[in-house]
């Protein structure tokens, strides 16, 4: 049966009347794709295989162009050449773009066009507004009034049939928030407030039903003719009126070509290679399932169809009109490219958005200080009250251990707040936003607070209760090296999640990191004994061994001890005569010396800035 068209919703906004002042000073009049192919070396043979084989194509401006093919085509690798992203790891890619008929560089070509991805990375924590609050502070021309960012935003909730869900947060793995239909439509609403002239979608309409769809498509398509934009969009199995929507159908099978023209011409086109589409039938349908070339029952007819294409007419007038295309159309003028957000309004925004994020999502900071303040009452209680006597001196330094290097190693609870920041960063990065700069600044200036929060609050607990050195000075000196042991810690992590974005990865790498520094930073073994090789490899950018001897002599600097009833000193210092021992002899036979504490600071702020800027080198360097 032939399927009835859904019922249109009408949306009664002033989003196209007023796009025009919002979008740049860019007149894209075509987009056009030449002979690409992507190959990759196959793992099994070891031979060249092409993923995409000779695609050609062009689109006006207008327009709104169906990537469709079966499962494993191609579709969302000529997707990402298309939008000049990384087809994939390894790949070759052959061919040429071409906007107004110009070549041009990917930083002149990220400021017209905006990808959405398949999946949705989106900031949990915030609520659907905030999200496109934050969208249109990292894209929109300084230009834009604020009052003008604040009706487009609301033209958009109601275009995509959010606006009741504007104050629900997106959702996270604790708190529950909008359905997976509504944060693709928030995801596509996200990079449409971005004013882009090309707009790339990777299966938009994931997971909605078939009125949600055929809106979604509607509404994108208003736009498209409203803004004259060029929107090219992969999708999977439409209904019959939603197929209908669009200009173009580029059709995949296998990577090559099977058909590209405009949908209306379909049937017609079909019907002229012997593959006529039944009556009351949905014809992407249909298609889809005569292309397959998974099942041998397709396999022959995809082949014949791709065949069918290459020796077409309509395939050689499109070859000959890229050919004869004017290469004299006028220049992309980026009008509003010096007008884009300063780094610094960048970074305030990213900042103020991680702010919201810290306190909401209690996979941020609010576990992680639950579990430092069960540690610290578990310390505490352990190492309740001990004495200024040698029986106490070995506990004394197994709590300075145990409360430095175990703070360190619970930053792991970091990776998967940070990964959800990182696929923000990497999606917005790629649709020319912002850089790894701001990024890496932000997370670093939110960490400050909480991390000197967790600090005090942890020392509160457990400094009085295992009675060590009873001053303020020794007290707040205690809390600097625990931040500074917190904030090297979190800087490591920042480091290796951003070289590896996964969390097993990630997980492994840290685990191991700190098992290192623990074994090296003199509590296990003495610096003083310490092998040549352990010792000027790893312990001098051991950041857990500054600390811990910086928390060394905080304690045993300004202290003395008794000696057990006979007068017997574990440690001969000048006051054995006297049946005590002075805490410097302690420090002696670690190998550390007092007046130091400001060198090792030094050293601690140098190693968290390496580890930050390693950070940095790493986002620049991976661009998936």
């Amino acid at each position: 049966m032939m399927e009835s068209p859904e019922p249109k919703v009408s949306h009664t906004t002033d989003l196209e009347q007023n796009d025009h002042q919002f979008l740049l000073n860019t007149t894209v009049q075509s987009f056009s794709w030449e002979n690409l192919t992507v190959t990759v070396k196959d793992r099994r043979t070891k031979e060249p295989r092409n993923l995409i084989e000779g695609c050609s194509g062009t689109a006006q401006h207008g327009q709104l162009i169906a990537l469709m093919g079966p499962s494993g085509s191609g579709k969302t690798t000529l997707l990402n050449v298309l939008a000049r992203r990384t087809a994939s790891s390894g790949a070759k890619t052959t061919g040429e773009c071409y906007v107004n008929g110009k070549k041009l560089e990917n930083a002149t070509f990220n400021q017209i066009a905006s990808y959405v991805e398949q999946e949705d990375a989106l900031i949990g924590s915030l609520t659907v507004q905030e999200t496109l609050k934050f969208a249109a502070d990292l894209s929109l021309p300084r230009s834009v009034t604020r009052s003008q960012r604040a009706d487009r935003i609301q033209s958009l909730l109601g275009a995509f049939g959010i606006q009741n869900q504007a104050s629900t947060l997106v959702g996270t793995l604790i708190r529950k928030g909008i359905s997976g239909g509504q944060k693709r439509r928030l995801s596509v609403a996200s990079q449409l407030i971005t004013c882009p002239k090309i707009l790339f979608l990777d299966e938009p309409t994931s997971g909605l039903d078939s009125t949600a769809t055929y809106e979604v498509i509607s509404y994108v398509k208003k736009l498209a003719v409203a803004n004259n934009l060029i929107i090219i969009a992969s999708i999977h199995q439409p209904s019959t009126s939603t197929f209908q929507l669009f200009d173009n159908l580029l059709l995949l099978s296998g990577g090559k070509t099977c058909y590209y023209g405009p949908v209306g011409e379909v049937t017609t086109y079909f019907n002229s290679i012997d593959y006529p589409i039944p009556s009351q039938t949905n014809p992407a349908e249909y298609l889809l399932d005569l292309i397959n070339s998974d099942f041998t029952a397709h396999e022959d007819e995809a082949g014949a169809i791709q065949a069918a294409w290459t020796q077409s007419t309509e395939h050689v007038e499109l070859v000959s009109n890229l050919q004869l295309m004017n290469k004299d159309i006028d220049d992309i003028d980026i009008g509003d490219e010096l007008d884009r957000p300063w780094i610094a309004q960048i970074t305030w925004s990213l900042l103020h958005r991680l702010f919201i994020k810290s306190y909401r999502d209690v996979l941020a900071y609010g576990i992680r200080l639950a579990m430092y303040m069960g540690l610290a009452i578990m310390m505490g209680t352990v190492w309740l009250r001990l004495h200024t006597s040698q029986e106490d001196i070995q506990p004394f330094i197994n709590a300075i251990f145990f409360g430095s290097a175990f703070l360190s190693f619970m930053a792991v609870a970091y990776v998967p707040s940070f990964l959800e920041d990182h696929a923000t960063f990497v999606k917005e990065r790629s649709n020319g936003l912002y850089g790894p700069l701001p990024f890496i600044i932000s997370n670093f200036l939110i960490s400050l607070p909480y991390l000197f929060l967790i600090a005090i609050l942890f020392s509160v607990v457990t400094y009085w209760l295992s009675n060590f050195h009873p001053s303020a000075s020794s007290f707040f000196t205690w809390v600097m090296w625990l931040f500074l042991d917190l904030l090297a810690a979190e800087s490591l992590v920042v480091f290796v999640t951003a070289i590896f974005p996964n969390f097993v990865i990630s997980l492994a790498l840290l685990a191991f990191a700190n098992g290192l520094w623990m074994s090296v930073g003199g509590f296990l073994v003495s610096p003083t004994i310490l092998n040549s090789f352990w010792k000027y490899v790893f312990y001098y950018i051991d950041y857990q061994a500054y600390v811990f001897q910086g928390m060394m002599v905080n304690e045993f600097e300004k202290r003395t001890f008794s000696c057990d009833a006979t007068c017997h000193c574990m440690y001969q210092t000048d006051l054995a005569d006297q049946c005590m021992i002075r805490g410097t002899g302690v420090l002696e036979a670690y190998g550390y010396a007092t007046g130091r504490t400001g060198k090792w600071v030094g050293i601690m702020l140098g190693i968290i800035a390496v580890y930050r800027l390693l950070g940095y080198i790493a986002l620049l360097w991976r661009r998936s």
